[in-house]
């Protein structure tokens, strides 16, 4: 136990010990996400606070063209973050964690896990990073007058079957990474309405894949040659606060090595990152949104009437109780950030200083606050992996300055930060200005966040938005489908998704809002224009320059 004070220790103590009771009787919830480059798990108390939190680091492999991770690297992170939490819970309060009120898995959405009917994935996990299916995307878009971007699983099951793969005979279901650890955990083959959006079109109105497209798709020509349907193969979908099953005795074994976790716990359905960030950050209503930005970048606005056209640069998905959310979704975001801190560390360490890297990122950000607004000539163009938003197949990260700009740490910083959201805005500038889409507000959660009030009030700056971010925010995901499990064996006779999470969570959860800087908006849309100009440079980069 730690405390400024005798009375902080104490209440620390106290709350210790009511955590422990409630752990003992079950009224603890659990949440796992498994993010890009992180996966964590965090259990919530009877009052939605994290209590306790484990995490395991990962990183994609690119083999074979392909993006991706193998289920023994799915196997080991889960186990691993559950095992980190199952350790901070016992130092926290001395009990192993054996029956949780309820569990929900979460994961990064969209990609493809092709299995045949003995449950054997047929090809390695192709993840939401890739940009493989453009011929598919583009013809199933055109097919069904709605935007399928590349990295949706259907794109992915459309251009394998142009590409005449040869799993595709033995194909007896496909999924999401969450519906896959769900499906093991449980037996079930079911997935959230938010994340089942980014495999098939929805109907909004019906809560359910959309009759009209389904038929389109089995009328292919391609579908001929194989013995299934569409509708065999997909998920069955179910809503926020719908059961999903209930864990079993081998689910809980894959989940917890040591033995302590016991089978019979319900699950909620599973849900992609989009929709627990949009449950982390009370993003669920009308006129309402959310930010996450870490590895990748994306904006959720929910919607009050349908988009007048087909944009290729705007997904349209669902939040986890089926309402019609637009959504514009950047591949790349704080990699490149990382890459350059991991530059200016080594350069510490070489002039014999042992960097504390949160405090690096603190003050370099804070540094950013310091620059001119419009970065004073600089900029960056943070492309790891292609980026279909901004018109380009693949990525080679660039910084680029004239001959008189002025190249200081300040302009530095904030280039990149800006550049790590400019994607974004490109998107986002269709809802606005060709839509007519209006927000109150946005929520604002994820590593870019992180160092207070500074990617807050840029991102404010470029969405010309207010941006909130809550005290919670930096539990991110895993916190959010918490509370979706929560709102499974919680939730009253009526009582919807917004009003059980304005009620029983965010009521007592302080959220800090800053407003857009009229400076900040003109030297952001300065940088904007510049950006935009300077694209062909970074294509003829990705044409030029081998990668």
């Amino acid at each position: 136990l730690t405390g400024d004070s005798e009375k902080e220790r104490d209440d620390m103590q106290e709350y210790y010990e009511k955590l422990q009771r409630e752990v003992k009787e079950g009224k603890c919830t659990l949440g796992i996400e498994l993010g890009s480059t992180r996966i964590k798990a965090v259990l919530i108390d009877s009052e939605k606070h994290p209590a306790a939190s484990g995490s395991y680091s990962w990183e994609n492999r690119y083999e074979d063209g392909v993006w991706t991770y193998s289920l023994e690297d799915i196997r080991t992170g889960i186990q691993e973050a559950y095992a980190d939490l199952a350790r901070d819970l016992e130092t926290k309060c001395g009990e192993q964690l054996r029956r949780p009120a309820a569990i929900g898995i979460s994961a990064m959405m969209h990609g493809y896990m092709a299995f045949d009917q003995n449950g054997e994935l047929l090809v390695p996990f192709r993840t939401w990073r890739n940009t493989m299916t453009q011929e598919a995307a583009e013809k199933l878009t055109a097919l069904f007058s709605y935007n399928i971007p590349q990295r949706w699983s259907i794109a992915h099951l459309y251009q394998a079957m142009l590409n005449k793969e040869a799993h595709l005979p033995e194909l007896a279901f496909f999924t999401t990474l969450a519906g896959y650890i769900h499906w093991i955990l449980t037996g079930e083959k079911v997935l959230g309405i938010g994340d089942a959006s980014g495999m098939f079109p929805i109907d909004s109105e019906k809560k359910c894949y959309d009759e009209e497209m389904l038929g389109k798709f089995e009328a292919l020509a391609e579908t001929k040659a194989y013995p299934w349907k569409i509708r065999e193969i997909l998920p069955a979908i179910r809503l926020a606060g719908e059961s999903a099953g209930n864990l079993t005795a081998e689910g809980a074994a894959f989940l917890d090595v040591s033995g302590n976790l016991e089978a019979g716990v319900p699950l909620c359905p599973p849900e992609g990152d989009a929709g627990t960030g949009m449950a982390a950050t009370n993003a669920v209503a009308v006129r309402t949104g959310n930010v996450s930005a870490g590895t990748s970048i994306f904006a959720m606005a929910v919607l009050e009437h349908a988009l007048k056209k087909v944009h290729t640069e705007i997904d349209l998905v669902t939040t986890p109780d089926g309402a019609p959310v637009a959504m514009v979704h950047c591949n790349n975001c704080t990699s490149d950030i990382n890459a350059w801190m991991g530059l200016l560390r080594e350069f510490a360490e070489t002039m014999g200083f042992e960097p504390d890297m949160n405090v690096m990122f603190e003050k370099l950000f804070h540094k950013a606050m310091e620059s001119a607004p419009d970065c004073g000539g600089l900029l960056s163009y943070c492309f790891l992996s292609g980026e279909p938003v901004a018109g380009l197949a693949a990525g080679r990260p660039m910084f680029v300055r004239t001959p008189s700009a002025k190249l200081d740490l300040a302009n530095f910083m904030r280039t990149h930060i800006y550049g790590a959201i400019a994607s974004l805005a490109l998107g986002m500038d269709i809802l606005f200005c060709e839509e007519d889409v209006k927000l109150d507000r946005l929520m604002g959660h994820g590593g870019l966040f992180k160092t207070k009030g500074v990617g807050q009030q840029i991102m404010a700056d470029a969405m010309g938005v207010p941006v909130s971010v809550m005290e919670t925010a930096g539990e991110g995901g895993a916190w959010g489908i918490a509370l979706l499990a929560a709102y499974l064996v919680e939730k009253k006779d009526g009582q919807t998704l917004p009003d059980y999470l304005n009620e029983a969570v965010f009521s007592r959860t302080e959220a800090e809002t800053l407003a857009p800087d009229k400076a900040g908006q003109a030297g952001f849309a300065a940088f904007l224009r510049a950006y935009r100009a300077g694209l062909p440079a970074e294509g003829a980069a990705v044409s030029h320059i081998a990668g």
